[in-house]
């Protein structure tokens, strides 16, 4: 399987790219460039709510893969992004109670191509990443994904602490990773649920944990102080799977 190119050189490139509607994740710009077509990309930019990165030109002379970036590249997703609707919906089409993935900070492609395929397989019905701290839907994350891309939705939210507050009003209540909670096997996972994952160094971020309504641990007997992320969100999902088949 083939997976699309994630960047796009060049001033007119850029700006057809946006007004194509192609889902951009990352701008990088040459710093101090304020010149009529970088304007334009910084408007566009703007509407999408893009994320946009000022570097020095040797910063886009290593990222470039054409030597003509003319002071601009963007990084373009490799998949399109669902919105949380789309998630709801999955659930609803098959008769199930919500159960999706939230991410935060999870900046690794191959971790969330690997907790994408884990969502896919536990049966989650889609994961949501938030637009800051978190990596894009790129051709790395496509591929760790062993092809779950094409069947879990992924969404993309501004605020993930507001999309846990949105998704309460639909009836889900939310777990979230962390070394101090109470000790999964005591919890009850059942229903509609929303499984928080955060980086093994960062963890999730403290607004977002206050959103949640418990915080789950995973019992570790070794000498080492953490799993790596998407293995700690394997472990989770499938306690989650096993409590939805009693």
């Amino acid at each position: 399987m083939g997976y699309t190119e994630s960047k796009i050189e060049g001033r007119n490139a850029v700006i057809e790219a946006f007004r194509s509607g192609k889902t951009i994740d990352k701008l990088y710009i040459l710093d101090n460039c304020q010149d009529g077509p970088i304007m334009t990309i910084k408007r566009e930019a703007k509407k999408q709510d893009c994320i946009v990165k000022y570097v020095k030109r040797e910063k886009l002379d290593q990222i470039s893969e054409t030597g003509k970036h003319q002071g601009v590249i963007a990084v373009a997703s490799a998949y399109e992004y669902a919105s949380v609707e789309d998630i709801l919906e999955n659930a609803r089409q098959k008769g199930e109670a919500p159960f999706i993935f939230l991410l935060d900070n999870i900046e690794d492609p191959h971790n969330l191509g690997a907790i994408i395929r884990t969502a896919n397989l536990a049966g989650a019905h889609g994961v949501i990443i938030p637009k800051n701290r978190a990596v894009g839907l790129t051709a790395a994350v496509a591929r760790t994904s062993a092809g779950a891309l094409n069947y879990t939705p992924v969404a993309k939210v501004t605020n993930l602490s507001k999309t846990i507050e949105e998704l309460k009003k639909e009836g889900l209540w939310f777990v979230c990773a962390d070394m101090d909670g109470t000790t999964m096997y005591e919890l009850d996972l059942k229903g509609a649920i929303g499984l928080v994952i955060g980086s093994e160094g960062e963890g999730v971020g403290r607004l977002v944990k206050e959103k949640c309504d418990f915080t789950a641990a995973i019992p570790m007997k070794g000498d080492i102080d953490s799993l790596n992320a998407s293995v700690a969100a394997g472990v989770l999902a499938y306690e989650i799977v096993r409590q939805r088949l009693i």
